[in-house]
This record gives C-alpha cells, structure tokens and sequence, in this order.
C-alpha cells in the first residue's frame, strides 16, 4: 500500500528572547570609578550578581521548555491525524479482506514519545512499516520529508474491527461441546487477537472447548480442539484448485490430518504433494 503525503505545516511556536535590563541589573552597575556603592545591609556585588545571573536563567528556562513541549507534540496536527486514520482503515481492510457486510474500523492515535524534540518540519509523510500488521496494537511511521532535519519517528495506533460474532452465553468450562444454547451473537473486536474469530454457528455446533470461556467472551478457532480428519495411511481425496477449476485425485495420507495443517500425501505415480487438511479425508491444494 502507498503512503499518502500529508502536509502538516509545522512552524516554531516560540521562540526565547533577550531579557530586558531590570532593576536588580541595573542597580549591579558599577560607578564610573569602577567602585560599587556599598549600602549598609546589602549583599557585596558579586553576590548580587549571581543572584541576577541565576534569576535570568530560570526566566530562560521556561520558555525553552515550552519550545522542546511544543516542538515534540506539533507533528500531529488535526490533518496528520485524519490522514493516519484514513491510511490505517485501509490497510485493516486490505488486510482483513472481503466481507459482506465489512467491519466497522476504529482508529485509535496514540502520542509520541513526551521525550522526542523534533525539529519543524513543513512535510510530514505517514507510511507503514514493513512487516508491521495494521491491525490490534500497531504503528505508523512519520517521517519529515521537508524541513531543516528529515526525522524519522514511530506513533502507536490501535486499530479495532468491530463485526458481529459468536460469543458465550455464560461460563463455559474447557471439554464443553457447543450446542445453540451456549452461544449468541455480539458486537466484538475481530483484531483484538490475531486468532481469527468465529462468526458462523455451524462452524462451531458440535465442536469441543480446549479453554475455558466467561460470558461474553469471543469464540476463536484457537478455542476450539483441533480435529483430525484422517489418519497417516488412511486413503483420501485430492482436490486440486485453481482459478475457475478444480481436480480431484486420490491418494495416501503420510500423516495425520490436522485441521487446517499442512499435511503430505502419496499420489499413483508416487509422487509426494503437500495440501492442507480441510475436511473428513480430504486434502486441498492451491495452484
């Protein structure tokens, strides 16, 4: 997926100016003969001095710490952040794939490190990390691609899929075997985990919890005991897919067949294929 360039004009929001004489300078000033004037109970001048000298650079301070502050938080401007919300609701589509009716996506930015000091920056480009899921807890990279320093910079996002899905009526402890009665339909987060949810009662009826579940809680395929669909030797069936075709064949399991899990399988001329188990003696293959 392409990142999307957004401008973000991003300016000094303060900068420290020269402090104006005040009174305690001007009264450490010394008298044309180089002497200063001592009056009875005041400090020597050269305490006095240190003490305006401190007092200058505590007025210093502040304004350069509210620079720092704002220099860090000013990269997320109200368009950079509709931008990272645009961009991430794509890529979660991208990523989820077709559905009917799609998922509701939330995006939720979070903040930049309160540490980082970033130089203004006039572009701002968001863009996602190579091999980074954007979906759950995730991130987008901010890099500055105008400006005197080209920064690069990490913001967390938790991006959420909200869909109807399968979840427990109530308690219900590992060994249960899931009839109508133990489950209802919800609202929940399908990318709160990346274990994909389950969304069809017929996928679940008759299936064995491995854990236990509170009510509530989604049903996932990492919920359910994994089903084995042959034995190594049993004799199964091949099907073979392909874009607007299918063939199917026979041959002889080398392994058991795990739901879902890449198993091998013996042809006639004794050629070995590797093909998922996806049902009662039979293999899938995609071509």
């Amino acid at each position: 997926m392409h990142a999307v360039t957004a401008i973000a004009p991003l300016r000094a929001l303060c900068a420290p100016t020269a402090p104006t004489p005040s009174s305690a300078s001007r009264a450490a000033r010394t008298t044309p003969s180089g002497v200063a004037p001592r009056t009875a109970g005041r400090p020597p001048l050269r305490r006095r001095a240190g003490v305006v000298l401190a007092l200058a650079l505590v007025a210093l301070a502040a304004p350069l710490g509210a620079c720092a502050q704002a220099a860090a938080a000013s990269p997320l401007s109200d368009a950079l952040r509709s931008e990272i919300e645009r961009m991430a609701q794509a890529a979660a589509t991208t990523v989820w794939g077709a559905h009917t009716p799609p998922p509701r996506t939330e995006v939720i930015v979070g903040a930049l490190n309160p540490s980082l000091k970033l130089a203004p920056c006039q572009q701002v480009q968001p863009y996602l990390p190579p091999g980074i899921r954007p979906l759950g807890r995730s991130r987008i990279g901010l890099r500055c691609i105008e400006g005197p320093t080209h920064w690069n910079v990490s913001l967390p996002v938790t991006i959420k899929l909200w869909a109807p899905s399968l979840v427990a009526s109530g308690l219900l402890p590992a060994g249960t075997v899931l009839t109508q009665a133990h489950l209802r339909s919800a609202e929940v987060d399908l990318a709160e985990r990346p274990d994909p949810a389950i969304t069809e009662v017929q996928l679940a009826l008759g299936r064995t919890l491995q854990r236990s579940l509170a009510a509530g809680d989604a049903l996932r395929r990492g919920d359910l005991k994994t089903r084995q669909f042959f034995s190594g030797g049993d004799t199964v069936r091949i099907v073979a897919q392909g874009p607007g075709y299918a063939i199917s064949s026979e041959g002889q399991a080398l392994g058991p067949g795990l739901e879902g899990q890449s198993v091998r399988v013996r042809i006639d001329n004794g050629r070995v294929l590797s093909g998922i188990a996806t049902g009662h003696r039979r293999i899938e293959l995609a071509l």
